[in-house]
């Protein structure tokens, strides 16, 4: 069998490994396939904060200085090229040994208990926030965060396909192209793989995995380069009709569920079988036609192996405690929302793994890493789980904690089942309100209850559970004084909801909404040139415009968000803080308690 090496691009959150790599590589070795498994997004954010890539970045910012000294000594500078020559010259002041130090202090406090001392927690991400800064100067005008995830190279859009095969050229503006030669060839060296795969989950991955992908080709001509996930998914049509892609970036890509896929492939590739009998596959065949193979497959849950962490390396992630992702369903027991786009990364919709199964699992799971923190990624946790599954937890003694998205449920309204769920280690819960109002809630069909909402807060709040609540203002037809009902409730319960998350609505190319265009009155507006969209701007006949909805949002954290600012706001830290102390209150951890955030004059202190 070929050797494979799986790749996952940045960036995702430094905090949890993402379940994709663990669970293909799982059953490819399983099928006696030896696998690396290479998670390039937390090594990425742990290589940035290296003496090395501090160094590397400073010569940077000489360089593209030097380039705009010669470009006006030659042709002038423009009204924007004189502005970054003058931002770059300031970056050239920075004490580039003092921010290493700083760096190389912040990474011990987050991996070691020190992390439990907020100031000190605190004091390191913003360390590690300011060093972004100047990471993101020397790409200029690229944006690369560190939390939340949300980079942008800006000049270069990902939802526009010849932005994606024309980044990959500009040193000056992406970031990939290093971090691809520092990071991943140096892996290719080592590892010597013959097929690659190149998860990309998350939106924020096409520049990166796309950039990977064409430099990968360009270096290894022979390496098979195949990629998936959920994202690639959603835009499978789209990717199809563009040879461009299995020309310049990737031979082959597999949509929907990967496991067997992916077995099915490097069998295929080993063996010199025809790839038109892979399931789930998109190729290229010899006369440049992109074939779509009509054999699907979709994994059956209860016979998948647990995830296999082996070769993840934890150490890199930016927590003291290994918190270790467990999927027990796939897909949404509710799968009725009509704003949510998931199901399009699914053939088949909602599976569950038994419930016993699930114990055994995440017995192993404890055992063979050591862990005691488990992050159920499930869409959305059904009720009939979270009223199962805890007593069994607590018969077997299992003992560890656990965090999940869950939906505001009817079903758990009883006193007994909150006490088992705390009993039984959960200790914080992520509940999509979305909207306060009656009507927008049959319009989302999320049918929530509002007074069962409140009940089920007031039951995480007494028995012990964060209660962390989301959604959004501006759903098609949305007026101002429905969007108002729904800051309304956030303000008057903020005593028994420990913290929120706020968005403007956004139409996704995949949700259900679009089938509901009469009954919304929305008119979208397409952009051909934006070939990858995911989602798309539109105009209402009546209710919230998007930029109305927009300044909803914006006004909502400039004036009401105060009770929710968290010193902390990345969710595992404060799931871990939860568990630390035992509790779901934690004044430490709000703004409004402590309003003097940890600067320059406290780095002696933090040595």
């Amino acid at each position: 069998m070929k050797k494979v090496m799986l790749i996952f691009p940045p960036e995702w959150v430094p905090t949890a490994p993402y379940l994709a790599l663990p669970s293909l590589t799982a059953v490819l070795r399983q099928n006696g396939i030896e696998v690396v498994q290479k998670d390039i997004s937390v090594e990425a954010f742990d290589h940035y904060f290296t003496r090395e890539f501090i160094e590397f970045v400073g010569a940077r910012i000489q360089n593209r200085l030097k380039e705009l000294r010669v470009k006006k000594r030659e042709q002038g500078l423009n009204k924007e090229d004189r502005q970054l020559k003058d931002m770059l010259t300031q970056y050239t002041y920075a004490d580039l040994p003092y921010h290493i130090e700083k760096v190389r202090r912040a990474k011990e406090i987050v991996r070691c208990e020190e992390f439990y001392e907020v100031d000190k927690l605190e004091w390191a991400l913003n360390a590690f926030r300011e060093v972004m800064e100047f990471v993101s100067a020397s790409y200029f005008p690229a944006a690369i965060n560190f939390y939340p995830v949300e980079s942008n190279l800006n000049k270069y859009r990902p939802w526009v396909s010849e932005d994606l095969f024309a980044a990959p050229r500009d040193e000056n503006v992406n970031i990939y192209i290093d971090l691809c030669r520092q990071l991943v060839f140096p892996a290719i060296e080592k590892d010597k793989p013959e097929i690659i795969g190149i998860s990309i989950g998350t939106p924020v991955q096409l520049m990166s995995g796309m950039t990977f992908a064409q430099m990968i080709r360009e270096q290894y001509p022979d390496i098979h380069i195949t990629v998936g996930g959920n994202i690639t998914t959603r835009l499978k049509d789209e990717i199809s009709k563009n040879k461009k892609f299995f020309e310049k970036a990737f031979h082959s890509m597999i949509s929907y569920e990967g496991e067997h896929a992916m077995v099915e492939l490097v069998q295929a590739l080993s063996e010199g079988k025809p790839l038109s009998e892979v399931s789930n596959l998109i190729w290229m065949d010899d006369a440049g036609t992109v074939q779509v193979n009509e054999k699907l497959y979709t994994e059956r849950v209860n016979e998948l192996p647990i995830p296999d962490f082996d070769g993840i390396p934890w150490d890199k992630y930016f927590v003291p405690e290994k918190i270790v992702p467990y999927l027990g369903t796939r897909g949404c027991y509710w799968g009725k929302c009509t704003f949510c786009d998931h199901g399009a990364g699914y053939i088949d919709q909602f599976r569950a793994k038994h419930a016993d199964q699930i114990l055994d699992e995440l017995k192993q799971i404890k055992e063979k890493y050591n862990a005691k923190h488990i992050l159920f990624t499930d869409e959305s946790f059904p009720p009939a789980l979270f009223i199962k599954l805890p007593p069994m937890m607590i018969e077997a003694n299992l003992d560890i904690y656990w965090t999940t998205l869950i939906r505001f449920e009817s079903l758990l309204i009883e006193p007994e089942v909150w006490d088992l769920a705390a009993q039984s280690g959960c200790r914080s819960l992520y509940f999509g309100l979305e909207s306060a109002n009656e009507r927008i809630i049959k319009l989302v069909q999320k049918d929530t209850k509002i007074d069962v909402a409140i009940q089920n807060l007031n039951e995480a709040k007494r028995v012990g559970i964060w209660s962390h609540v989301m959604g959004f203002f501006g759903f098609p037809s949305e007026t101002q004084a429905e969007a108002e009902d729904t800051r309304r409730f956030l303000i008057d319960h903020s005593d028994i909801i420990h913290s929120v998350e706020m968005y403007f609505f956004v139409l996704y190319k995949n949700a259900p909404v679009w089938n509901m265009m009469e009954e919304t009155k929305i008119k979208v507006q397409e952009n051909p040139e934006h070939d990858l969209a995911l989602d798309y701007y539109y105009t209402p006949e009546s209710g919230l415009t998007i930029p109305e909805a927009m300044e909803r949002y914006q006004n909502f954290y400039k004036d009401d968000f105060d009770p929710w600012a968290l010193r902390v706001n990345a969710r595992e830290h404060v799931y871990l803080y939860i568990t630390h102390f035992g509790t779901n209150h934690l004044p430490q951890l709000y703004v409004k308690n402590h309003p003097e955030s940890q600067h320059e004059e406290s780095f002696q202190a933090m040595l």
